[in-house]
């Protein structure tokens, strides 16, 4: 599905060379985005080493084979993040809360839960532990489409990612 989203949608950045590009301008001049900005459903489209290599097709197959998507819902006290993977119908999926901070900006968060469903039954939901500051995730944001289609960021670890903002929850 996100391989047939970007081919619906021409100005997704397919070449690390563009995002860097992107990336440094948000260093220099911010993004300006905010919670409200982020709110979807997010499949991931491509993804890049710290240094811009592309992964492998293999990689990128596999983890859009198993629909991995991020999932951003604004609410008065914050936004709500999800990330999960699914595979017919097992999904494995780690919810928990997100914050902006910065220009650029950060968006740090942390799982709070870890669920693992079988359609409608759930085989396993344990509460997570808080990481530590020094040890919380977060994306630099780096950029949103000009029309809200695709978010591209840097992760805590320093790769770089693509998501297509789906129309519809379908994952």
């Amino acid at each position: 599905m996100a391989a047939f989203l970007a081919s619906m949608i021409h100005d997704v950045p397919t070449d690390s060379d563009v995002v860097l590009e992107l990336e440094q301008q948000a260093r220099r001049q911010g993004t300006g985005l905010a919670a409200e900005d982020l709110d979807g459903f997010w499949q991931l489209n491509q993804t890049w080493s710290r240094e811009g290599t592309a992964s492998s097709s293999f990689s990128i197959g596999v983890l859009r084979a198993l629909k991995a998507c991020l999932v951003l819902e604004n609410q008065s006290d914050g936004l709500a993040i999800t990330n999960q993977v699914s595979l017919g119908p097992f999904r494995l999926q780690f919810d928990g809360i997100a914050s902006l901070k910065g220009r650029q900006p950060l968006l740090r968060f942390s799982f709070t839960s870890v669920r693992l469903q079988v359609g409608s039954l759930t085989l396993l939901n344990q509460s997570l532990p808080e990481p530590t500051k020094q040890r919380q995730p977060f994306f630099a944001l780096i950029a949103l489409g000009d029309q809200r289609n695709w978010l591209c960021a840097r992760g805590r670890g320093g790769g770089l990612a693509v998501w297509i903002r789906s129309p519809d929850n379908a994952a």
